[in-house]
């Protein structure tokens, strides 16, 4: 299988982007999108899961601890290698395997009660042949279960110009939350591949990587047409502690939805 750009992207991200999960400097997993996510997937003990684009292996490791039979895959050999090193530490009976989401072929049909795909699908670039695959390998009446970015809310970029954001009152020195006015949003109805800049302090090392902006009409019907059914759709608030500790990360979030996780079931 070649290798194309988005992969080496996340090869050359993997130690920084382990280090970014491990030291707990992912707010937004921590304190907003995984408890909206876990709360969905409710009581998983016992069942057989499949961690697609499951990165280092952070919730694959969650998953497994609560009682989950969990099989991790990703396309980046650089991020399977760190979750194939902590499950030696670890032994939580975690499978890993290096694999393209929208081919699955080394998975029999009917195969696990639940997937879970955690912030990865709009960086996947065949999405719907990745979720033809995700209904092949599931159960009847399994569960899809994933988290994106809220394509309405998207911070996209066009042209080398973000079209969407926060507007800010005029002379203000600091984008505080106490300034924000509104959220802006502009052609929604345009698809594009674009590049994420991942340039936080909280980074060890800053790196780019791709993503892909799609309507939420686009992914309903590419599960409808996959065979899947919606059956929930959450979106994510931060938790309390989340507001307490990261106040000027969270507090817009209560404004406007940063991600949403929608949950799909085999017919």
């Amino acid at each position: 299988m070649k290798k194309d750009s988005i992969q080496k992207q996340w090869d050359k991200a993997a130690e920084a982007w382990a280090d970014f999960v491990r030291t707990g400097r992912d707010y937004s997993r921590f304190e907003m999108n995984n408890p909206a996510m876990f709360k969905l997937l409710g009581d998983i003990r016992g069942k057989k899961i499949l961690d697609l684009a499951c990165g280092e292996g952070y919730n694959s490791r969650i998953m497994a601890s609560k009682g989950a039979k969990v099989t991790g895959v990703d396309f980046s050999k650089g991020l399977i290698g760190f979750a194939i090193e902590q499950e030696k530490k670890d032994k939580l009976g975690i499978d890993y395997f290096i694999s393209d989401a929208s081919d699955l072929s080394g998975f029999k049909n009917d195969s696990f009660d639940i997937v879970t795909c955690f912030m990865a699908l709009q960086d996947i670039k065949d999405y719907k042949a990745a979720i033809k695959e995700i209904c092949r390998v599931m159960k009847k009446k399994g569960r899809f279960v994933f988290v994106i970015p809220h394509p309405c809310f998207e911070g996209r970029i066009i042209n080398g110009k973000r079209i969407n954001g926060w507007v800010f009152k005029k002379g203000t020195k600091t984008k505080s939350n106490q300034n924000a006015l509104y959220y802006k949003i502009d052609k929604y109805f345009v698809r594009n591949r674009y590049m994420i800049d991942w340039n936080m302090k909280r980074l060890t090392i800053n790196f780019k990587t791709t993503s892909f902006h799609r309507t939420l009409t686009d992914y309903a019907d590419a599960l409808y047409g996959a065979g899947l059914a919606i059956t929930r759709i959450l979106e994510p608030k931060p938790t309390r502690r989340g507001l307490v500790k990261y106040p000027f990360h969270f507090e817009r979030n209560l404004r406007v939805p940063d991600s949403i996780v929608i949950e799909a079931v085999k017919c």
